[in-house]
């Protein structure tokens, strides 16, 4: 049963959302970004997963934008050290490439400040080669997705794209595709708070959402038929 503060709440994200497709009308990614993970947030808190599946597409462009803006700019950066006392890191666009001794939450603090500035950029985290010669990448968030690669013969935009599939396809992997339609929302969202740049974890999340949609519905008939079974009156046979 929809309650007053539910339904104030659901109009909020869709103001929300409004103004997020306004923002990528005008080609503010950045914003449409911040606008839609918040009304997906909001969805998620009241387990609306027919807007959630609304919101994830929206949300998928504006990073796939920002991404893209990354990638154009052809630059590629090294964060290999701590900064100094009085020193801070320079961000500039491009695609960064974070490796020891720096770890995963150094990845994920660079590109949190990154957006923070609105600068586009692609974040990979490599840990020590393996004794295999095999590069581990990670990124940490509500959950830690790692796999391993073989080692970047060059560095390109192209291999950090190729990096970030790797890593939302494990994460995707993570996620069993025989558990209840409302866990695997969870669950997948989790993953995507990780790897935000990820496309095809947001559509899975689309998916999953409208599964749980459906799920629900299906729940609700089968309480209204178990509710209209328990007013029939015993058969009286005195």
């Amino acid at each position: 049963m929809k309650t007053a503060s539910g339904a104030r709440q659901q109009k909020r994200i869709d103001e929300l959302m409004e103004q997020a497709g306004q923002a990528l009308t005008d080609t503010k990614y950045f914003e449409a970004e911040r606008l839609a993970h918040d009304a997906l947030r909001q969805a998620h808190g009241l387990r609306d997963y027919d807007r959630m599946a609304r919101i994830a597409l929206p949300l998928q462009e504006a990073r796939r934008q920002k991404r893209l803006a990354a990638m154009d700019a052809d630059h590629i950066y090294l964060f290999d050290r701590a900064p100094g006392e009085g020193e801070q890191v320079k961000i500039e666009p491009g695609c960064w490439l974070v490796q020891p001794p720096m770890v995963g939450a150094d990845g994920r603090s660079l590109r949190e400040e990154a957006d923070r500035l609105e600068i586009p950029v692609l974040v990979i985290v490599r840990e020590p080669t393996t004794q295999l010669g095999r590069w581990p990448v990670v990124m940490i968030g509500p959950v830690t997705v790692r796999t391993q690669i073989p080692p970047a013969e060059e560095l390109t935009c192209e291999w950090f794209l190729e990096a970030s599939e790797a890593l939302g396809d494990e994460a995707m992997e993570q996620v069993d595709s025989e558990l209840a339609a409302a866990v695997r929302v969870d669950r997948l969202l989790d993953r995507l708070e990780t790897l935000p740049e990820h496309e095809k974890l947001h559509q899975a999340l689309a998916d999953a959402c409208r599964a749980a949609q459906r799920e629900c519905a299906e729940n609700e008939r089968d309480r209204e038929k178990s509710g209209k079974k328990k007013k029939k009156k015993p058969a009286d046979n005195s």
